[in-house]
């Protein structure tokens, strides 16, 4: 099982990524310039401002990859309104193995990263 701490160490240790955890306890990463995980926040009531959720990351994804991530794991992945159509999945660190979490967060950096970041970084 993952958490923030374990999420950060992976995600800082892809190639030219950056960010890291707030004293809020949030956190975002990025590269080229463009977040490839960050914090859930969630609107508890309508028109409610929004609230950190901890132990759940967004992680860019690729839409197929979602809608197969969400039927596949209801129990790791998730999504809201806000998410619903965006190319990004909700993920409840408690309920995802580091290996997978890992995987996930390779894929977001290369869907983010600038063509001659990942040509830099082929093995990624």
């Amino acid at each position: 099982m993952a958490d923030t701490e374990q999420l950060a160490r992976l995600a800082l240790a892809l190639p030219e990524a950056s960010g890291g955890i707030g004293p809020t306890g949030s956190f975002s990463f990025e590269v080229s310039g463009k977040a490839f995980a960050w914090s859930y926040l969630a609107r508890p009531a309508p028109k409610a401002s929004r609230v950190l959720v901890p132990g759940v990351a967004a992680i860019r994804c690729a839409r197929e990859s979602k809608a197969m991530l969400l039927e596949a794991a209801p129990e790791r992945f998730f999504t809201d309104d806000h998410y619903r159509n965006y190319p990004a999945v909700l993920v409840r660190l408690a309920e995802i193995e580091v290996d997978e979490l890992e995987g996930l967060l390779r894929g977001a950096w290369r869907i983010q990263a600038s063509a001659a970041i990942r040509k830099r970084h082929p093995r990624v």
